[in-house]
């Protein structure tokens, strides 16, 4: 994070409670760290940006921060391409980085970063055995088969992994093969740990992160990495990253109990609950 100090940041984000909810983070980690973090806003949809990216050819920020969402992610590109700002300086979220994001964009998307709790590819286990036992025997849904493996179908697949290991975390408690309730699924979701080795098991070794989930801890990991699209695919070019836990986690935690105050809500006591 030292490596941050005296570097100038644009902030673009989807002018919603979803593109905001990272201004007063980004504002925090810039007087922490000694950085300077510019937030510029794109009206929903997003499809006219050339005031913003004129803005940013005259900030001449070291790095961009895409927030964006739908149609605002390839316009993006494309209105970078056309002011002359480098797409290998702008990092999208996660909500940013799926190949709807760049096979729009076309060359201009070449080169540009995104994070993403999840990585694109057809090659692991866990998605050859779906091809093999649901599409080869005509039971898959997704019309057209090349998307097996991008960004948003295995991202899917993660939610499937996650949501399958959390029942059977609660049938293990609550009787194995029986129906559970919602309160039993709850507790399967907040006792769920998916280790490495489980990951092995299920042949998504690097597909996804190990998971650990508690009361307390409703995120159970938290960790992206970063892919490069080379102009065709997703090149993966780090290992799983850690956000910045400390400064995030206090101000989601003052604000949920600013929160709980004004609505009048008691908090659970995840202490009295293990």
């Amino acid at each position: 994070m030292d490596k941050l100090k005296g570097l100038k940041i644009v902030n673009i984000y989807h002018d919603s409670a979803y593109g905001k909810e990272t201004i007063p983070i980004l504002d925090a980690q810039a007087k922490k760290y000694g950085f300077t973090v510019t937030h510029i806003p794109v009206a929903h949809p997003g499809n006219e940006q050339g005031a913003q990216w004129l803005q940013v050819r005259q900030i001449k920020p070291d790095w961009v921060i895409l927030r964006g969402w739908g149609v605002m992610n390839p316009v993006a590109l494309k209105s970078a391409a056309k002011v002359g700002f480098p797409r290998d300086h702008i990092i999208g979220v996660w909500w940013s980085g799926a190949e709807e994001d760049t096979i729009p964009a076309g060359d201009a998307a070449k080169g540009y970063i995104a994070a993403g709790f999840n990585v694109a590819g057809a090659n692991f286990p866990v998605i050859q055995e779906i091809k093999k036992y649901v599409y080869a025997k005509g039971k898959g849904e997704m019309e057209d088969q090349t998307r097996i493996g991008s960004i948003y179908y295995n991202r899917g697949v993660v939610h499937g992994i996650v949501t399958v290991e959390a029942i059977r975390t609660a049938q293990a408690k609550f009787g194995k093969g029986k129906p559970i309730t919602p309160e039993q699924m709850r507790w399967g979701i907040e006792n769920l740990q998916i280790s490495e080795a489980r990951l092995k098991e299920l042949g998504a070794t690097g597909f996804m992160q190990a998971i650990k989930v508690t009361c307390a801890d409703h995120e159970g990991g938290g960790a992206v990495k970063f892919q490069q699209w080379d102009g065709k695919q997703w090149k993966v070019i780090t290992d799983w990253i850690q956000p910045d836990r400390e400064l995030v986690r206090s101000m989601v935690e003052q604000s949920a109990a600013a929160y709980a105050k004004e609505k009048g809500i008691t908090p659970r006591d995840c202490g009295k609950e293990a």
